[in-house]
C-alpha cells in the first residue's frame, strides 16, 4: 500500500502548503538531505557511465576531466543529471512530508496546464526582448569585444535540427527540476516555519544563484533577482507555472542559439553576465512579473488551497434554508379546508385507507337518511370495547341502537 498523505488545510497559501497536520520540524530537513544525497548519487552514476563509454570509444581524457562524447552528448548528460532532481523532489514530498505530490505544483494540487500555456505565451516575447536587448546594449557599449569561442559557426540543418530535438526533449525537464527544487521544495520547506513568505523567497533565491556558481557580481545579482521575482510570482499566483514557463523558454532560446552558432561547448553561463545583461534582465523580469500578476488577477486565479471535495457519490447535506425536492405522495392531495369533493359526503377523521391500515379508524358518524351505519366489513360499528356479534334474529338492548 502507498503511504497515507495528508492534504493542507483549506485556505493555505502556496508557501505554507508543506505545513499539514503531519508536519514536523525534521521532515523538511530530512527531505533536503535525502534530496541532495540522491541527486549527487545520480550525477556520479551518470558521469561514471559517460566516462566508461568515452573510454571504450577511445575518447581522450585529462587528469582534470573525464573523456567527453562531444558537445551535444555532454550537454545532454548534464541536462539529464539536473532533471533527475524532479522525480526525487516528488518522492520527497510524498514519502518524507506525507502530503499529496500535487501540492508542490500549485494550491490546486496539480499543475494548471492552461495557466502554464498562458505564461508561456508571455514568456516568449519577454525572453526575446531580453536576449535582443542584451546583445544590442553590449554592441553599443563595446562589451562584446571578447573573441568568440573556438568552433563557432553554423552546424548545418542536420546538426542543428538534431541538437534542437534533444533540447526540446530535455530542457523542459531540466528547467522544471530547478523550479521544483528551489521555488517549490525549498520555498515551501522554509515557509512551513514562517507565516510571511519573504524569508523563504530570499533563502531560495540566494541558494539558486549560488548553485549556478560564482562568475561575476552582476551575474550573481541577476540570478538572485530573477529567483526573487519568480519566487514572489509563485506565491502570488499560487503555483510554479509562471516560474517554469519563464525558465523553460529562457533555456530553450539560449541553448537553441548556442546550437545554431556551434557554441554548445562554450563554458560561459548565466553567472558570467555583464552589467549590460544585468540591466536588461532586471527590466524584462520586472515587466514579466507585472504582466503575469495582472493576468492572474483578471482570471481570478486561485492563490490558496480550496475546500475539501467529498468523494464521488457521497451525498452532501443541504445548506440551511435550502429548498429540497418535494416529498412523494401516494394519494391525491387532500382537499382544501372546508371543501369536499363533488358528490361525496364528509367523512370523519381516521376513515381513510391509510388510517384503517394502521388501526386508527374512528367510529362512523350518524347518517342523515335514517339507515343503520355500517363498518367497512358490513358488521356493527366498532366501539371502545370488544365487540361481540349478536345472534341472528335477536336485537340488542335499546341503548345500543342509534
Amino acid at each position: 500500500m502507498g503511504a497515507v498523505t495528508t492534504p493542507p488545510p483549506p485556505g493555505t497559501p502556496y508557501h505554507r502548503l508543506a505545513r499539514t497536520a503531519r508536519h514536523r520540524w525534521w521532515r523538511p530537513v530530512l527531505g533536503t538531505v535525502l534530496l541532495a544525497v540522491g541527486l549527487l548519487t545520480a550525477i556520479c552514476l551518470l558521469y561514471g557511465v559517460m566516462a566508461a563509454i568515452g573510454h571504450l570509444a577511445g575518447r581522450s581524457a585529462t587528469p582534470d576531466a573525464p573523456p567527453t562524447l562531444g558537445p551535444l552528448a555532454d550537454l545532454a548528460v548534464g541536462l539529464v543529471a539536473i532533471a533527475v532532481a524532479l522525480p526525487l523532489t516528488l518522492l520527497a514530498v510524498r514519502w518524507v512530508q506525507a502530503r499529496p505530490v500535487g501540492t508542490i505544483s500549485s494550491v490546486c494540487g496539480r499543475l494548471r496546464w492552461r495557466w502554464l500555456g498562458t505564461c508561456l505565451l508571455v514568456a516568449v516575447p519577454a525572453v526575446v526582448v531580453l536576449l535582443g536587448g542584451g546583445i544590442g546594449l553590449l554592441a553599443l557599449t563595446g562589451g562584446d569585444d571578447e573573441p568568440a569561442p573556438a568552433g563557432t559557426g553554423w552546424p548545418g540543418w542536420l546538426g542543428f535540427l538534431g541538437a534542437l530535438a534533444v533540447l526540446l526533449v530535455l530542457v523542459p525537464f531540466q528547467a522544471a527540476a530547478e523550479e521544483y527544487v528551489f521555488r517549490g521544495w525549498l520555498l515551501q520547506g522554509v515557509g512551513a516555519f514562517l507565516r510571511t513568505p519573504w524569508p523563504a523567497i530570499l533563502v531560495q533565491a540566494v541558494l539558486f544563484a549560488a548553485a549556478h556558481g560564482w562568475g561575476t557580481r552582476w551575474g550573481f545579482a541577476d540570478l538572485a533577482i530573477m529567483a526573487t521575482l519568480t519566487g514572489w510570482l509563485t506565491v502570488r499566483t499560487g503555483g510554479l507555472e509562471a516560474a517554469v514557463a519563464l525558465h523553460v523558454v529562457n533555456n530553450l532560446i539560449a541553448f537553441g542559439g548556442a546550437a545554431a552558432t556551434g557554441e554548445l561547448a562554450a563554458e560561459e553561463a548565466a553567472a558570467d553576465a555583464t552589467w549590460e545583461i544585468f540591466a536588461v534582465s532586471v527590466l524584462v523580469h520586472l515587466g514579466y512579473t507585472i504582466v503575469v500578476l495582472r493576468l492572474a488577477r483578471r482570471r481570478g486565479l486561485a492563490t490558496v488551497s480550496p475546500e475539501a471535495v467529498p468523494p464521488t457519490g457521497m451525498a452532501t447535506p443541504p445548506s440551511a434554508g435550502a429548498a429540497g425536492p418535494p416529498a412523494p405522495t401516494g394519494w391525491p392531495p387532500a382537499p382544501a379546508a372546508g371543501t369536499w369533493p363533488v358528490g361525496a359526503p364528509p367523512t370523519a377523521l381516521g376513515t381513510g385507507p391509510a388510517d384503517r391500515a394502521h388501526g386508527t379508524t374512528a367510529p362512523d358518524l350518524p347518517r342523515t337518511d335514517g339507515a343503520e351505519p355500517t363498518t367497512g366489513s358490513g358488521g356493527r360499528p366498532s366501539g371502545p370495547g370488544e365487540h361481540v356479534a349478536e345472534p341472528v334474529g335477536e336485537t340488542g338492548p335499546p341503548g345500543n341502537r342509534r
